[in-house]
């Protein structure tokens, strides 16, 4: 029970990694704050974890958006009386469209950058006061070995959320709040397999050090790692989570 009387906010909780977030948290002892655009999943998952005698409340918030965020935090400051940490888990993934930086529309563009990489910010510029009321806490950033490989436009904003992760260590350090991501590999979801189809099988096969693809469960270890007090001294930092599909010297 290492998050008992923490309180902590799930962004993109509704399904896939950040459900099990969600969900690994409250059994943990925290009261979790699944925060989604989908409302009917979001409040499913909610009612999930109030059933198995866990706390979590649904939220819904667009993380693009700073009065949403801000909406969010009066909301769960009135409901569990602070923030403890923040998970940035929301993205535009399962739906995303395949194109070229030079070619995808611009008005999509930009749309998608506001989720997956501004989305991160937005939510940490609304929700890290009340983190540093409560004497600091931790903040985990979702990136992706994307971000280390040719991805176009999602990879663009992976390896720009590693650098939003880090430049955030460090304006936030002072207020002990420590500021890691973790970077998962190709793991299996309803969006990853919308996303490669059969073409998962290869990835597996010829990328992977550990020849199976990812399962959301095995993100959720490093997950409460970075959260918890065992990382109190680990900040600025990217974890890759991809069965040893990426090398970095």
């Amino acid at each position: 029970m290492r998050f008992e009387e923490k309180v902590v906010v799930v962004t993109g909780a509704a399904q896939g990694i950040g459900e099990a977030y969600a969900r690994a948290l409250a059994k943990e002892g925290a009261a979790v704050v699944v925060a989604d655009m989908n409302e009917e999943s979001g409040a499913k998952v909610a009612a999930a974890i109030n059933e198995e005698g866990g706390r979590a409340v649904f939220v819904p918030c667009d993380v693009s958006s700073s009065a949403s965020a801000e909406a969010l935090v009066a909301r769960v400051v009135e409901e569990f009386g602070g923030i403890d940490h923040l998970v940035n888990n929301a993205a535009i993934y399962g739906a995303m469209e395949f194109n070229l930086l030079i070619a995808v529309d611009w008005d999509y563009y930009k749309k998608f950058m506001s989720v997956n990489l501004d989305g991160a910010l937005v939510m940490t510029r609304a929700v890290y006061p009340e983190i540093a009321k409560r004497g600091g806490g931790a903040i985990v950033n979702q990136s992706s070995t994307a971000a280390y490989l040719y991805s176009g436009f999602y990879g663009l904003a992976k390896a720009a959320t590693n650098s939003l992760t880090q430049q955030l260590a460090h304006e936030l350090g002072g207020q002990r709040i420590r500021v890691n991501a973790i970077a998962p590999g190709p793991t299996d979801t309803e969006a990853t397999r919308t996303q490669a189809g059969d073409a998962a099988k290869d990835i597996v096969r010829n990328s992977l050090a550990i020849k199976r693809m990812g399962r959301v469960e095995d993100m959720v270890g490093a997950l409460l790692y970075l959260l918890s007090d065992d990382a109190s001294w680990v900040t600025g930092q990217i974890l890759a989570v991809d069965g040893g599909q990426t090398f970095r010297l």
